[in-house]
């Protein structure tokens, strides 16, 4: 590590501890050069997951794209903020916990739709809606075929 006042490549570290929760280990340097005090910061490698889209592009992968898609099917939806953000976390755990380099925008929906299900029906039929590209009432009701079946039937009044 070259010291950011000399440019000599000489130092000795004189104190490590884990910071930023864990996720980076902060050493204080003393450079053997100026005898000048400075920290650095030491974290790991993030690795890129790039999405493979329809038309074989690639690009990055993009939480922030996964919660634009969220809140658009969450719209006046009674879901909160916190919701959204915990599922964001989520899908994105299960991007990185699955796949290495590249995933396939098919896959990926399919992983955001897994998710949406469990926290509400309506804008998961929204999200479907788009991203299966329904084109009439029928591909609505074969998606909603199997909720409707886990559901106790209705009795009249």
């Amino acid at each position: 590590m070259k010291c950011p006042f000399c440019r000599v490549d000489n130092d000795r570290v004189i104190d490590s501890r884990a910071s930023q929760d864990g996720s980076a280990i902060r050493r204080r340097r003393e450079c053997l050069g100026c005898n000048r005090r400075y920290t650095t910061y030491e974290r790991p490698e993030e690795t890129t997951i790039k999405v493979v889209k329809k038309d074989g592009s690639r690009a990055p992968f993009s939480r922030d794209k996964i919660r634009g898609g969220l809140e658009r099917a969450c719209w006046k939806r009674p879901i909160t903020s916190r919701q959204i953000d915990a599922t964001v976390q989520a899908i994105e755990n299960d991007v990185y916990a699955q796949f290495d380099t590249e995933v396939e925008s098919r896959e990926l929906g399919m992983l955001v739709m897994e998710h949406l299900r469990d926290l509400d029906e309506v804008a998961f039929v929204r999200f479907a809606s788009v991203y299966r590209q329904f084109n009439d009432v029928q591909d609505f009701f074969e998606e909603l075929r199997p909720m409707l079946a886990k559901r106790p039937p209705i009795t009249p009044r």
